[in-house]
């Protein structure tokens, strides 16, 4: 997040002070970035200059109760089946928007589904979607992935609501896509 960047269409603007943040449900990957970075000054990020000026390791909350409220700061995106009401594939980029019915069914199945990639606990479940920001687009590789910030109430275990913390919400996340704010 860079406050005093200009915006710009179709991706994130970077300039002047600000944070760049990483994240995996992995210690393993969070050490080794944290390391990493730890012996730099400066990191070429497809081909900003950034300038290295602290690296802070973040620890998820506990989430001891097994509720968590997450609010994205960039976009959730989701991708729908892509079959029509008569059950025949009508596109290949069904992209569904929190606000569209079948988004909650997606992304309730895509929890799940890091839940158990983790082997943890996949007894997790949204409750409900307490906010949801403006429809933004970005361009990744080929295509634009269009998407919405959103406020999610979950539950379940608190090491499984740990990971999801860590990860992200959606698809996409190594593109940056539903990076919870700390």
């Amino acid at each position: 997040m860079f406050p005093s960047a200009g915006r710009k269409r179709g991706r994130y603007a970077a300039g002047g002070r600000g944070a760049v943040e990483f994240g995996s449900p992995l210690s393993e990957v969070v050490e080794a970035l944290g390391r990493g970075f730890a012996e730099r000054e400066l990191l070429d990020w497809g081909g900003v200059a950034l300038r290295l000026t602290g690296v802070t390791v973040l620890m998820p909350p506990d989430f001891a109760s097994g509720r968590a409220v997450f609010r994205t700061a960039t976009p959730v995106v989701m991708k729908g089946s892509g079959h029509g009401e008569d059950g025949v594939r009508a596109t290949r980029q069904d992209w569904l928007l929190p606000t569209e019915p079948q988004w909650a069914g997606y992304f309730q199945g895509n929890l799940r589904r890091k839940a158990e990639t983790l082997g943890l606990d996949p007894g997790v479940e949204l409750v409900s979607v307490t906010w949801v920001g403006p429809k933004r687009s970005f361009s990744v590789g080929q295509g634009l992935k269009p998407g919405a910030a959103v406020e999610v109430e979950l539950t379940g275990p608190p090491e499984t609501l740990q990971a999801l913390w860590s990860w992200g919400l959606g698809q996409a996340n190594a593109a940056g896509f539903g990076w919870v704010a700390a």
